[in-house]
């Protein structure tokens, strides 16, 4: 299915009837839309599992739609309070996946304008609590592709909390990532008024939530995103995963726990550098795929630091859950044994 997780398909989806999945969460990460990368990462894809249906039940009891099945182990399904030891299977609904066409360098959406339901929201919806100096959104603004007026801001202190969050929206489908305006979002999903001002409802919500469970165990929720679907009957639910660590740019006294961790090992290398430039050639040659374009492929992890982002996801899977799933030292200690990696650097 993708490149941090598979998927098990065990009834097939219709135009009007949900099907039957399996999400199996792997050890694989992925940074900068490159997919598979050449090593493994121990416990992440668990904890991965056991984060995101933490978040889901608590959807539940809250009595917003997901597609959240269960955990699925020694193939029996369990909630997470039954569930003995962590598990990397999680049975879930299926929707479509309806992929848009891509043709003289755009891709088009038309054909969700003929669609009821049961499918995949061609978009990822993000909310923003505050502005980082490695956000995607400060990187917009001082390249002039967005005004901080369209989103309700006057100024922009960067790391400060911001009075109320914004929230922003990005294509998911499409060969690399496309941040849009609201109006662009509505005009490819097909989607009403109503069902726009219903998305930033939900989004605010689980942004409410998320960091309500995080910061109770002193985790700053800075950023996520989350992804939706329409059901048979039209109704959103909930997909994918939610509250993660990959989902969540999340900060523990002042130092990333998230997959930014990830994206800052990498952002110096000479990989990193092929791959901007292979994405700008592919943008002007008009290529989907730029990725026969890079001329280099990205090394592994080193040692020390792939230990320590194994511990930062399992350790985070324990505080957030307030259960022992892994046996992992505690949070605390594995983000000072990070800064002083940072500090040997």
């Amino acid at each position: 299915m993708g490149s941090v997780k598979d998927l098990k398909v065990i009834e097939k989806p219709t135009a009007k009837k949900l099907g039957v999945g399996r999400f199996v969460f792997s050890d694989r990460y992925s940074v900068f839309d490159w997919g598979e990368m050449p090593d493994l990462i121990e416990g992440k894809g668990k904890a991965l599992c056991i984060i995101s249906a933490f978040f889901f039940e608590k959807l539940e009891e809250k009595g917003i739609a997901t597609h959240y099945r269960g955990l699925i182990k020694d193939n029996r399904s369990y909630r997470l309070e039954a569930i003995e030891g962590a598990a990397n299977e999680m049975e879930i609904d299926l929707v479509r996946v309806i992929k848009p066409n891509f043709y003289g360098g755009k891709y088009n959406y038309g054909l969700f304008k003929e669609e009821h339901g049961n499918y995949l929201i061609p978009l990822e919806f993000i909310y923003r609590n505050v502005i980082v100096s490695e956000s995607s959104f400060l990187r917009r603004v001082k390249k002039g592709e967005i005004d901080i007026a369209e989103f309700g801001l006057d100024d922009l202190e960067v790391g400060k909390k911001l009075k109320k969050p914004i929230f922003d929206v990005s294509t998911k489908l499409e060969e690399e990532d496309r941040y849009l305006n609201w109006g662009e979002a509505k005009e490819i999903s097909a989607l009403k008024d109503s069902e726009m001002a219903e998305i930033k409802r939900i989004l605010s919500f689980l942004n409410v939530l998320i960091d309500k469970e995080v910061s109770n165990v002193g985790i700053e929720n800075i950023d996520g995103k989350i992804e939706l679907a329409l059901d048979p009957q039209r109704e959103f639910m909930v997909v994918d995963t939610l509250g993660t660590l990959d989902e969540c740019r999340l900060l523990y006294n002042g130092l990333n726990l998230s997959k930014e961790v990830i994206r800052q090992y990498y952002l110096p290398s000479e990989w990193k550098k092929e791959v901007d430039r292979a994405k700008e050639e592919a943008k002007k040659r008009r290529i989907e795929d730029w990725k026969p374009l890079c001329k280099k492929t990205p090394e592994g992890l080193g040692k020390e630091f792939k230990e320590i982002i194994s511990f930062m996801y399992q350790s985070a899977a324990n505080e957030i859950t307030k259960e022992n799933f892994f046996d992992a030292p505690r949070l605390n200690g594995v983000m000072k044994r990070y800064e002083e990696y940072l500090d040997g650097i």
